[in-house]
């Protein structure tokens, strides 16, 4: 008897459960809707996108080559005190480093090079009195031989004017000795002096190119210590109107960039507008980051208004192909596929083939080394129109594809073709379509019911 009622209570439950169903909704009828496109024409670019910096063609490191305090700083083409932005010439002077210590030394280099010039006077003046004592012992020696030793030439008297004359020759000697010695500290000296005033001049600094300071890294009253390594002062570039963008390529992707490429970028300070270039060199000094290896490309493009500043962030497209004014569609078009309810009996067969082709392509878009945005090989497709309340198949071949279009070609491909890419809800009496997927209101129950 317990077992009656609780199954009399069950079904009441469902039946109340099924009731509701109805009651909430009664009147819906639910019809599909297509979504479609018009096929269009236009152009269709493969591409391959990647992030750059923005350099200036040439960069010039101006640094300081001895050790001092920055006194002030030069004067740009303005007028103006050299600052970040100033435009220099070649030989303007940027900054003036105390030149106290130097200036000392350049005086000392030149009292020794007096010095040893006075030296060498000295020198050549000892070496003339030399070279006469060794004449006179020369002269008496040879007096001396004629006589030899006798009663009128003492043994101890000969051989003292031999000994002298001996020794006067080794004098000369001596004093031009001298001579090379004291023309050697001239030297010495001259070189000592030509070092001091080298400093003494490398206290000014002078900009060795025209150009845009790009940075200054110094201010008044700064020590600048110069060592191993010359301190840098200020970054010149040498042209903006010249300028490249350093982009860095996976190695999947480097095999398909070649100098002369051309290229276009933008930045995000100028929305909307769209930079172009050619790919300049691609240095083989590649870097290797959580594993994944890329190489930095350079990229050549004209500023001619200064718009590009230094160091802007680019987002570059590498053109890889491209097809100018070809009939396309939008990417979605290609993967939507009918069930098999919507298809008419007579082109059963093709949901069938478009199937094995969906495969296809689905397995080239998981292979790592085809993507159907990098090849302009066409390939066979479907795409799917309305028709009398079902979808008719249209063969085609897909051609070039980038991030939203592909082109296509084949027979029934028109212009402005309405081609199926998706499906949505349409109720019955509604004013507009309804989402299948978006949650729906409860409909409350009326008062009194």
């Amino acid at each position: 008897m317990k077992k009656a009622i609780l199954l009399i209570i069950v079904i009441g439950i469902v039946a109340g459960i099924a009731g509701g169903w109805w009651y909430f909704n009664k009147g819906k009828v639910n019809n599909v809707v297509f979504r479609t496109v018009e096929i269009t024409r236009g152009d269709i670019l493969s591409a391959i996108n990647a992030t750059g910096t923005v350099e200036p063609e040439e960069l010039v490191d101006v640094g300081a080559q001895v050790a001092g305090q920055v006194l002030f700083f030069g004067k740009d083409e303005d007028g103006n005190e050299v600052d970040y932005g100033s435009s220099v010439a070649e030989g303007t002077v940027l900054a003036k480093i105390d030149d106290t210590t130097y200036t000392s030394d350049v005086a000392l280099a030149t009292a020794q090079l007096e010095q040893a010039k006075a030296g060498v006077l000295r020198a050549e003046a000892d070496l003339l009195q030399l070279k006469a004592k060794s004449d006179q012992a020369q002269l008496d020696w040879e007096r001396a031989q004629k006589l030899g030793p006798s009663e009128a030439l003492a043994r101890s008297t000969y051989d003292s004017y031999k000994s002298a004359y001996d020794i006067a020759k080794a004098n000369v000697t001596v004093g031009e000795a001298s001579i090379t010695q004291s023309k050697a500290s001239v030297n010495q000296s001259e070189a000592t002096l030509q070092k001091a005033k080298r400093n003494l001049g490398y206290c000014t600094i002078k900009s060795p190119v025209k150009g845009v300071i790009i940075d200054r890294r110094v201010n008044i009253g700064q020590t600048v210590v110069a060592s191993l390594n010359a301190p840098s002062l200020f970054l010149i570039a040498k042209d903006l109107r010249r300028m490249q963008v350093w982009v860095a390529v996976n190695e999947a992707d480097i095999g398909r960039i070649y100098p002369g490429q051309p290229v276009t970028f933008t930045v995000s300070t100028y929305e909307g507008q769209t930079f172009k270039g050619v790919v300049g060199k691609i240095r083989l000094n590649a870097t290797m980051t959580q594993n994944v290896v890329t190489y930095t490309v350079e990229i050549i493009t004209d500023n001619p208004d200064g718009k590009l500043l230094p160091y802007l962030t680019a987002n570059v497209n590498f053109e890889v192909s491209r097809k100018d004014n070809v009939l396309r569609v939008a990417n979605a078009a290609l993967r939507w596929k009918p069930r098999a309810e919507q298809v008419a009996p007579e082109y059963q067969s093709v949901l069938n083939e478009s199937d094995e082709q969906g495969k296809v392509a689905g397995n080239k878009q998981h292979d790592p080394n085809a993507s159907p945005a990098r090849t302009s090989d066409y390939r066979k497709s479907t795409l799917w129109v309305s028709e009398n309340g079902s979808v008719k198949p249209i063969k085609i071949m897909a051609g070039l594809s980038d991030d939203t279009m592909t082109e296509i070609q084949g027979e029934d491909v028109k212009e402005g073709l309405l081609i199926i890419t998706g499906e949505q809800q349409q109720t019955a009496g509604a004013t507009g379509t309804v989402n299948p997927f978006t949650p729906q209101l409860r409909r409350s129950r009326p008062a009194g019911r």
